[in-house]
């Protein structure tokens, strides 16, 4: 038996006798015995800048942007110190923001916001604020990026700040190699023509935009690209083990102290397999990001490259709130309607996005190497159809009647999805 993550719980495949299953996990992490006290550490001993304090010294406004909700970052632990330590420093808590980087995510409002910022005492001090890329108002144009023309515009409230602060989560990223940092500003806090630009079928399509890699990753060099013309930020970074437990977290300038908590995570997340299989079995990772089919692509495109041609790739996610989207709705139809080959056809000279369609292009990466199936108990039958992959009813009947197709009595498993990138390495 193997827990696969699903939902706010697990649920569990069964394995037939005589299989033999590689269950591909992170190693064991150290997790940070007293956060508190690491995270004042950071707060107080930067990465390639002064502590927080003497910074927010003689200015007058801060801006703190935060994760929506599909991250599961530990906002609970660190907000109330950074606010403390700028109030202390003299900005005034009326002229302090945590501002939800939302990018073209809906909102986060109510019970949900408050689950998101993780205590009270936050939301009764500061303002809290949701971006809304589609505001044309709420934005401030900083021209073009130098390295591919993208037009930059970005949430006013973070850039008039005086002290501008990214947090968030470091994990693998299927698009800009890792997640945090840099990322949260864009596409975060981007207004929705920056975001359709670097999310255009030409960003995607690119070998480069992948899991675990920066090198010529052309969203990742234009995020950098979008830090420099925003004048820089700091971030406070974190890392969280399997459990969700802090395990690093630092602070300080937002591209090196981001680097740092990438160097740390590598060693956990990228995993060197020295075969290929024919069937593999992975997650969404479980509540929050598997909420949406829209965020269980990113489990499906993570796990292809320990997947033989012609494979069966299949995955456990909850999708609580159904697909995404009415965007990501639309463009899954298309996909139903066009195929793979039409669709991607049918996107390649648009130099921006539809939005949301981007998801729908990583799907097909997928789709050309083997065959996918969704085991899902939320989604009706007409949102199953509009997924574009074998949606099944048991986990244990998809797998069987995949080792049995294959000939071959070995699969992959990967219980925490997105969250571990499974390398072929022989």
């Amino acid at each position: 038996m193997v827990s696969l993550n699903y939902g706010r719980g697990q649920v569990e495949l069964p394995l037939p006798s005589g299989v033999d299953a590689t269950v591909i996990r992170k190693p064991p992490m150290r997790t940070i015995d007293d956060p508190g006290a690491a995270i004042a550490r950071a707060l107080d001993e930067p990465v390639n800048s002064p502590p927080l304090g003497t910074i927010a010294r003689g200015a007058s406004s801060a801006c703190i942007a935060i994760c929506d909700v599909t991250r599961p970052v530990p906002n609970g632990l660190f907000l109330r110190p950074m606010i403390e330590r700028l109030s202390d420093s003299g900005i005034t808590m009326d002229r302090i923001t945590v501002l939800v980087a939302t990018g073209l995510h809906r909102p986060n409002e109510g019970a949900e916001l408050e689950e998101l910022v993780g205590d009270r005492w936050v939301l009764d001090h500061v303002a809290v604020e949701n971006h809304f890329a589609r505001n044309d108002a709420d934005h401030i144009d900083l021209g073009l990026t130098s390295t591919r023309g993208t037009e930059v515009r970005i949430d006013r409230r973070f850039v008039e700040a005086d002290v501008r602060i990214a947090t968030g989560l470091v994990e693998p990223h299927f698009m800009a190699g890792y997640s945090g940092g840099r990322k949260v500003i864009a596409p975060g806090l981007a207004h929705a023509r920056t975001i359709t630009t670097f999310h255009s079928s030409r960003f995607m399509a690119d070998p480069a935009t992948a899991n675990c890699n920066f090198d010529s990753n052309p969203l990742h060099e234009e995020q950098l690209q979008i830090v420099r013309l925003l004048g820089g930020a700091m971030a406070l970074n974190t890392v969280i083990d399997e459990d969700r437990n802090l395990a690093m977290v630092n602070f300080g300038e937002i591209v090196s102290s981001h680097q740092q908590a990438v160097d740390f995570v590598r060693g956990y997340c990228e995993i060197g397999v020295p075969r290929r299989f024919s069937t593999v079995v992975t997650s969404a990772a479980g509540y929050p990001l598997d909420k949406t089919y829209y965020q269980t692509v990113k489990g499906l495109v993570g796990a292809i490259n320990i997947l033989e041609p012609g494979g069966d790739l299949i995955i456990a996610s909850e999708c609580s709130e159904g697909l995404g989207s009415v965007e990501f709705i639309e463009s899954q139809r298309r996909l139903v309607e066009m195929g793979p080959q039409g669709f991607l056809e049918s996107i390649l000279e648009k130099s921006h996005a539809d939005i949301d369609e981007w998801q729908t292009q990583m799907q097909l990466g997928p789709m050309s190497r083997g065959t996918l199936h969704l085991y899902s108990d939320k989604l009706s039958p007409d949102q199953r159809a509009l997924t574009g992959v074998d949606c099944v009813e048991s986990l244990a009947d998809v797998v069987a009647a995949s080792l049995s197709r294959h000939g071959d009595h070995s699969l992959a498993v990967i219980p925490e999805g997105p969250y571990v990138i499974p390398f072929y390495r022989p």
